[in-house]
């Protein structure tokens, strides 16, 4: 996972399966992305993601509503169209901002 910095907006890269295996791990490093104080919100590139499962849903869902209570955004892009059917069965694509590309951006020094 790689976290780059565009416009005072973080961007995510998850890869892979999202699911009960690794949902904890996932969830902490959104969290800990989103309570940085170097970014106004998170965009999360989705396009290398191969999987969802629900236990994968609930972390993207509890790190929205942890930005939400901070008043920082988070945004899905790139989302795969496999993934993105996974969104629109649970209703949760009205929930999330939902982008097709991601912004031009560069990497945040370490």
């Amino acid at each position: 996972m790689q976290t780059m910095l565009s416009k005072k907006m973080a961007i995510f890269q998850a890869k892979g399966s999202l699911n009960a295996s690794n949902a904890n791990d996932f969830h902490s490093s959104l969290v800990q992305h989103i309570q940085s104080d170097l970014a106004s919100g998170l965009f999360v590139d989705m396009s290398q993601v191969e999987s969802l499962d629900s236990a994968g849903l609930i972390s993207l869902v509890s790190a929205l509503k942890h930005a939400r209570q901070l008043q920082k955004r988070l945004c899905l892009c790139s989302v795969p169209p496999a993934i993105r059917i996974v969104f629109e069965l649970t209703q949760l694509d009205r929930a999330f901002e939902m982008v097709d590309e991601l912004p031009k951006s560069r990497p945040m020094a370490a």
